[in-house]
């Protein structure tokens, strides 16, 4: 059993968690995940690892309420428990020897962003970190962002807060100003990271895109995170989650996961009938 040691809400979607797993702090790092099961009868779910504390064996996780087992830990309160918590698993993201690297996070992606900008930062990099929300009541971890970025530029659809546009108009002026950058690290919906890597591909920039975000059961059993990178197959949670933007297949990617999305409306009803609440 895991100690849940601090709660927050982030918007009215997302929830941040810190969970007491000390083994799991030992070894994290950027770009890794973990898998969580709320109860003994829950589903397994993999979250990337938004936060560690190796002194204090705390290790934060950032959710979107989205499906059932999301609504069910968020029922769950400060000194409460989950029942597993396994990790960390998959390959940490290659930060070493980089110099300046642009950041891009969207939405509930940004707490996947967060890590890896702190990391550059920790190293010595120079950091200039795009983030993209829908409007301004849904951005997270702005003061984070600012405390670990030489550049932060804060994108919201309808201009509401930060920059009206997408982060892509934001990387498009910086590269166009003559910023050079070793790679750009795109993490957010599978449509952004898409036109982040059409973009770069244009401008001749190495870029690395994660692919938790269609990842399943975290095993590679499922199959539920296949994906063709350079035209061979390969699997998000064991091979990744981090690959070359520009060897991922983004369409066949797209394609695939939308078929999920009824199953994870109809769970999520579910869940929310059996909490007696109000399905969003």
């Amino acid at each position: 059993m895991y100690k849940i040691l601090k709660k927050r809400a982030l918007n009215s979607t997302v929830t941040l968690m810190e969970v007491e797993a000390p083994y799991v702090a030992r070894k994290a790092e950027p770009g890794q995940f973990i898998i969580l099961r709320v109860d003994e009868k829950g589903e397994r779910v993999p979250f990337t690892i938004a936060d560690y504390n190796r002194e204090t064996g705390g290790v934060t996780i950032i959710f979107q309420i989205v499906g059932a087992a999301t609504e069910a830990m968020n029922h769950l309160n400060e000194g409460e428990y989950i029942h597993d918590f396994v990790g960390p698993l998959g390959k940490p993201s290659e930060l070493d020897g980089l110099k300046k690297v642009a950041v891009i996070g969207g939405g509930v992606g940004s707490a996947i962003a967060y890590p890896t900008a702190k990391k550059l930062h920790e190293l010595g990099a120079t950091v200039h970190t795009i983030a993209g929300f829908r409007n301004k009541d849904l951005v997270i971890l702005e003061d984070e962002f600012r405390a670990v970025s030489d550049k932060l530029i804060l994108m919201t659809d309808d201009g509401s807060y930060g920059e009206k546009g997408l982060v892509t108009n934001a990387l498009k002026d910086l590269l166009d100003a003559g910023e050079k950058y070793d790679e750009v690290i795109a993490i957010g919906p599978l449509i952004m990271m898409k036109f982040v890597s059409k973009l770069t591909k244009e401008y001749g920039v190495k870029t690395i895109v994660s692919m938790n975000p269609i990842m399943v059961d975290g095993t590679g059993m499922c199959g539920g995170c296949r994906l063709t990178v350079g035209g061979k197959t390969k699997f998000a949670c064991i091979d990744g989650p981090e690959f070359d933007a520009h060897q991922v297949d983004f369409d066949e990617v797209m394609a695939r996961t939308a078929l999920y999305k009824d199953f994870e409306r109809q769970a999520h009803e579910d869940t929310c009938n059996l909490f007696n609440l109000e399905v969003k």
